[in-house]
């Protein structure tokens, strides 16, 4: 895709919307729906009026319901439901990214840039979404001040931006050809350390030193902010040498990372395989062409997919969910996915559904 990933829609999932004309009176017969397909269809079922409800704590969870709409994008074939969530979330923009619903002019530099990407997912303007002109609200959002200049920051008593939130401002606003995107990426790839991995946390704004090296605290390897920044740089319009030798590390990083299963552990609170981590990683290898790793990783989360006949079990209507580990699995085989299991599911099947597009090598060097 033009955005979290290069890739075009994919040939497979032309066939959930193209027309196939039969030459015989039968029609032919037709395919298993591939595990990314049994996936996205899950992740639609959990919608409710365009957004994911989180029915245990009774709020509308904007910041997941764009990952649902950004992993849906880049499975490709699912331009409806996209558009389904765009439309939803336009309505919410300023609950989503301000603190409009609390009574503060408060602004969330992160969800502003996720929303930006959003907005490109599906095909519309981020100038222009919900009367917000989400472009201009990030860009006052970037720092011109020595020595964090182009880092992405709330406005507000306290600042949670992160390295996940600066890699979706440097895609969103590239793609947007605003003049800021250039000091956003870099100060990106100054988030990564010289092993190759990306931190999650920046340092704090009294460093003078402002790199992931800084001997900081902060500079902890993190397979998911990895991932996403490999996914985020390789969709640049515009790759200079140090992006490209950043991607080329940050791969070389995954691939020492990966364990024989081909499964990924998450950051230094997730240090265990997990589906999250693992189909990130997946789909960050496949979007670069590392195959091989690519589809070992895509396999191993596959393994964790809710698949077959499941009618009359405690999984009945949950097929293409994806379990966060084999723990959550077995739970749920026996319980189901109840009301404080699903936010769970729901958030690892939103990121490792992408990284089933790559069970297979040929589906992978499409």
């Amino acid at each position: 895709m033009r955005h979290l990933t290069t890739r075009v829609l994919r040939p497979v999932a032309v066939l959930a919307t193209g027309a196939v004309i039969a030459t015989t009176l039968a029609a032919p017969a037709q395919a298993a729906p591939a595990a990314d397909d049994r996936a996205a269809a899950w992740l639609d079922r959990q919608l409710t009026d365009g957004l994911v409800y989180n029915e245990q704590f009774e709020f509308n969870d904007y910041g997941l319901t764009a990952d649902f709409g950004i992993g849906l994008d880049a499975i490709g074939g699912h331009r409806d439901t996209v558009s389904y969530i765009a439309r939803a979330l336009a309505k919410n923009v300023d609950s989503w990214t301000t603190g409009v619903d609390f009574g503060s002019d408060d602004v969330y530099a992160g969800s502003v840039a996720k929303a930006v990407v959003l907005a490109q997912s599906a095909e519309r303007s981020p100038r222009r979404f919900g009367g917000v002109n989400l472009v201009k609200r990030l860009n006052a959002r970037v720092s011109d001040t020595a020595p964090y200049a182009g880092r992405i920051e709330d406005k507000g008593e306290v600042d949670y931006a992160n390295t996940i939130g600066q890699l979706f401002a440097a895609v969103g606003l590239a793609d947007a050809g605003s003049p800021q995107a250039g000091p956003v990426v870099r100060f990106l790839l100054k988030q990564q350390c010289s092993d190759g991995f990306f931190r999650l946390n920046f340092a704090p704004k009294s460093k003078q030193r402002q790199g992931c090296d800084a001997g900081t605290p902060e500079s902890a390897p993190d397979t998911d902010t990895t991932a996403l920044a490999v996914i985020a740089l390789n969709a640049l319009p515009k790759q200079g040498k140090r992006v490209r030798a950043a991607v080329d590390n940050a791969t070389d990083w995954l691939f020492g990372t990966q364990k024989r299963n081909g499964s990924f552990g998450g950051g230094v609170a997730t240090e265990a395989s997990n589906t999250n981590s693992t189909g990130l990683a997946a789909w960050a290898l496949g979007d670069t062409g590392s195959c091989r790793a690519a589809v070992k990783a895509a396999r191993w989360v596959r393994g964790l997919q809710v698949a077959g006949d499941v009618a009359g079990t405690p999984l009945a209507g949950e097929r293409g969910a994806i379990a966060y580990n084999r723990a959550a699995m077995k739970a749920a085989e026996s319980d189901g996915i109840t009301v404080e299991t699903r936010d769970q599911w729901r958030r690892a099947s939103a990121q490792a559904a992408p990284g089933l597009t790559f069970t297979s090598m040929e589906r992978c060097r499409r």
